[in-house]
Parts: C-alpha cells; sequence; structure tokens
C-alpha cells in the first residue's frame, strides 16, 4: 500500500516555491525501484498500449526526421522503438542503470543516457519535441518548476511537449510495488498547478486529458512554445545532449 507519511498537500492552483518536500535519497530510491522491476513494469516485447495514440498523435505534430528526447524512457518500450521506427532521431534519458541497459539494446536506434532528470542539461532549442510520460512525478516537487523551464528552453520554437503529471496533489512511497521487494517514491502537485507551472515556462497548451490508472488517475498534457525567448535563459556554455560527456558521466555516480 502506498504510505502518506511525510506527504505535503497543496491547494488546487497554488504555487509551490518553498523547499517544504524534502525526501532524502529519493533519486537512489526511484532507481533501485526501477532496477528492481525493469521486467516485471515493461517486457521487451510489450506493446503499446495506451502510449500508442500519443506516439500517434506526437507523430502528426512533428516535421519528418525530428530529434525528439524522452525524459524518463525506461527501456525505451513502446515510445522510442516506436519514435525510431518513424525515422526520428531520439535520445532517452533515465535514471535506471538497468532500464538504460535494456533500452540500448532494444533500440538500438536510439541514443540512451543514464542521468537525473532533476539535473540533467540540456542544449538550448536542441530538440523538435519531449516526452515526458509517468517521470516527473518521479522528480522532488520542489524541482519540478525548474525541470519544466529546462525542458522549454531545450525545445526549438514550436517544440512539442507530451507529458503525464499529477491530477490531484499527493507525495508518498509504496513498498512491495508491483508485487516485488522494490520500494517506490512519488511527489505530484494537481493539475491546476502543473497548467500554472506549463505556461510559467513558456508553453502554450493545446490540450489536456485526463487519464485513469487503476483507482487512481493522472493528468495528460500537450503543449507546444511558441517563441525562443525561454531558449535565451540557458547558459550559452551547455554541453547538448548529443555530446555524450553531459549525461553519460552521472551514471553509476552516487546519488
Amino acid at each position: 500500500m502506498a504510505t502518506r507519511d511525510r506527504a505535503t498537500v497543496i491547494q488546487p492552483g497554488a504555487w509551490f516555491t518553498c523547499g517544504v518536500v524534502t525526501v532524502e535519497g529519493w533519486s537512489e530510491r526511484v532507481r533501485r525501484g526501477y532496477d528492481a522491476v525493469s521486467t516485471v513494469y515493461r517486457a521487451d516485447d510489450a506493446a503499446a498500449g495506451v502510449y500508442g495514440p500519443w506516439v500517434d498523435q506526437l507523430l502528426g505534430l512533428v516535421p519528418v526526421s525530428s530529434r525528439i528526447v524522452d525524459l524518463g524512457c525506461g527501456c525505451g518500450v513502446p515510445v522510442a522503438r516506436s519514435l525510431c521506427a518513424a525515422g526520428h532521431e531520439v535520445v532517452g534519458i533515465d535514471l535506471s542503470e538497468t532500464q538504460i541497459e535494456r533500452a540500448r539494446v532494444l533500440v538500438p536506434g536510439a541514443q540512451f543516457h543514464c542521468g537525473d532528470l532533476a539535473s540533467v542539461e540540456f542544449g538550448a532549442g536542441e530538440f523538435d519535441a519531449a516526452v515526458m510520460l509517468y517521470s516527473i512525478i518521479h522528480v522532488p516537487l520542489v524541482e519540478q518548476p525548474r525541470m519544466l523551464r529546462r525542458v522549454a528552453a531545450c525545445l526549438r520554437p514550436g517544440g512539442v511537449l507530451v507529458m503525464t503529471a499529477g491530477l490531484d496533489a499527493w507525495t508518498g512511497s509504496e513498498e512491495r510495488w508491483l508485487g516485488t521487494d522494490a520500494t517506490m517514491w512519488w511527489s505530484q502537485a494537481d493539475a491546476a498547478t502543473y497548467r500554472l507551472w506549463l505556461i510559467a515556462a513558456g508553453f502554450d497548451i493545446d490540450e489536456e486529458a485526463i487519464v485513469p490508472d487503476g483507482a487512481s488517475a493522472h493528468a495528460l498534457f500537450w503543449a507546444h512554445t511558441t517563441t525562443d525567448s525561454v531558449a535565451s535563459m540557458m547558459p550559452a556554455a551547455v554541453a547538448p545532449l548529443g555530446d555524450a560527456t553531459s549525461v553519460r558521466p552521472r551514471c553509476g555516480a552516487a546519488r
């Protein structure tokens, strides 16, 4: 069962500007969790499932041979696999070393880097689209607005974002996740807060939906950047993700 100890409740539509949510070793817990459940969470030959229509919609929004970053790519199946098959250049990032190792085997046509989404660096205007499906909710809440600003900055003008996020605000953990010995951790705001954060980061929101998930649900956002003003906020010295040295040294580092 999920435990709501050390949880912080955020009022709908409120800005979260103070570092209240502090869970020591959060990234280590998330990394160990996905390392442990990788093949249980998704098999090598898993069908596209609910991701299929989202990938199809994204393919209709991006130019031919786009460069797309998949933030929280997991084992690369099904998103990176589908985008690569459609002829796009895909860069995947995930905290779990086990997931990244699998992704490099399952989707050899993409680039995969092991890195922490809360601190990974992006090159300005480097991508045509960004995918964040069920990943931002594993980033500490206080880091999420800053992460969204970095994502907006890494997109070219008109760049597309598809993201699942929290529908309701909650921070907590679940022991014996997916029937394994792993413990998993989540931290999420509500949909109204994510809407404000996206707009403040430089996105125009095109579409919102509610995605059922068992007894709970997530918010789905489609958005795009409209100008290059956000990209100008990024330091010119930041190396693009195409340069493996900007991300790979994080893999295996103490967290």
